[in-house]
């Protein structure tokens, strides 16, 4: 079979490595791509929101199945048009969709089938946000309602601060159009942790779990970034919370959106703050997550081309998914100034050498090639990925491989998968 995988990122190189395992797989093309991705398929120069290029060349590649990666085109209704097409696209069509690109739907879709989540005010006027913040006297959290690639919270334990995001996002429109309504949550105490799960419509499959890394700096410091590490799995997910997770948050989720009439299909992400009262919802996206999916991936050992299909025909319960006992850490490394500004056109070197330590693969995130050399072109650059017999010794290999990297500015955290270690045997 001929695949179409859409995307450029970390995310992307990591479901084309793992594409280009499967026995079924016939030609596999990325659009746009990056250098890592070239590895594992061709690259195609069209943009991941020239929605009508990308279908004119699965028509013309007979190509039997769509991967679509980013969110923006899941939200723009890419699945539809290329269904109406008589191709099969994995993720959720652009109604479904609506879960991630819209937070105000996703907060009264989470009432209305009685998932826990945190209190919320929604708002389209700035001097309406600034009058709840201000009556406010805990900790709040601001979130551009629309897609903003990870960077729209602003967690602020001063209700000032709270002012200020909501004016930047709202008057400033740092997000453009993303934060024309903005959210006021509370502030949730606990650790985080990711969840996602293959939904066909009517089955769920629960993958291993994982925990990201979203502030810049270690120890949680700093702006939210679009991801600075993760790990896999997390062991504060027991089997029970897991379980409680598919009982009280997925299935619920699921049906609701079943009953609005727009049936999911896809990657379902639950963003989760495990807190003292147990687990509760931070965010829903509609997509892999980056970068869990690095991790996440390194650890599956079944066909993912066979479960993607699985969810395109509604079959997912014909599906029993294997998983390496290894634990995977990613690190992410970035250019200096993410996420502010950065510079690009920086020679990386040593990626070879970082995946000659064995049990370890570079994601390509924000490059490209440029005169032989492969060179920074993104906030964030690369996933330094490693397994390791415990998490000890992933971390251990993941910042080995990270050490023989170079570029001008490299920048990583030096404590991702430290909070696991609590947990874990080393």
């Amino acid at each position: 079979m001929n695949v179409l995988l859409i995307g450029s990122g970390g995310r992307e190189h990591a479901i084309a490595w793992k594409l280009a395992q499967s026995k079924d797989l016939d030609k596999l093309y990325i659009a746009p791509g990056n250098p890592g991705t070239a590895q594992c398929g061709e690259n195609i120069p069209i943009g991941v929101n020239d929605i009508d290029k990308l279908r004119d060349f699965a028509l013309q590649n007979n190509v039997g199945l769509v991967v679509v990666g980013p969110e923006d085109p899941l939200a723009g209704g890419i699945v539809d048009v290329f269904e109406d097409a008589g191709i099969k696209a994995f993720g959720p069509g652009g109604k479904a969709a609506q879960l991630e690109a819209d937070k105000a739907f996703a907060k009264q879709l989470m009432r209305s089938s009685c998932v826990s989540t945190a209190e919320a005010r929604t708002f389209d006027r700035f001097s309406d946000a600034k009058a709840y913040i201000a009556s406010r006297d805990e900790a709040v959290v601001i979130k551009a309602a629309g897609l903003a690639k990870g960077k729209g919270v602003f967690v602020c334990d001063d209700p000032a601060d709270g002012i200020l995001a909501a004016e930047q996002i709202m008057c400033d429109k740092i997000f453009g159009s993303a934060g024309d309504v903005i959210i006021v949550e509370d502030k949730l105490l606990g650790e985080e942790a990711s969840i996602l799960a293959f939904v066909d419509g009517r089955n769920i499959y629960v993958m291993e779990s994982s925990q990201d890394h979203k502030p810049i700096g270690d120890g949680d410091t700093g702006p939210n970034t679009g991801g600075m590490g993760a790990y896999s799995p997390a062991p504060i997910v027991t089997e029970s919370l897991m379980n409680q997770i598919t009982r009280e948050i997925l299935v619920p989720i699921v049906d609701g959106m079943n009953r609005n009439g727009t049936p999911y299909k896809g990657v379902l992400y639950a963003g989760l703050m495990i807190t003292a009262g147990g687990p509760r919802v931070l965010e829903f996206n509609v997509r892999f997550g980056d970068p869990e999916t690095q991790p996440i991936l390194m650890r599956l050992k079944s066909d993912l081309l066979e479960v993607l299909l699985a969810v395109c025909d509604s079959t997912l319960d014909k599906i029993h998914l294997k998983w390496d006992p290894r634990p995977a850490v990613c690190v992410v490394m970035s250019a200096g100034g993410y996420p502010g500004d950065y510079g690009k056109g920086h020679k990386i070197t040593g990626i070879k050498e970082a995946e000659q330590l064995g049990d370890v693969v570079v994601f390509h995130a924000g490059t490209k090639q440029e005169n032989g050399d492969v060179v920074t072109n993104g906030g964030r650059v690369l996933g330094v990925t490693a397994l390791g017999g415990t998490i000890t010794a992933a971390q251990e290999k993941a910042y080995k491989a990270v050490g023989k990297i170079k570029f001008e500015g490299a920048y990583y955290r030096r404590d991702i998968a430290d909070k696991a270690l609590k947990g874990a045997v080393s």
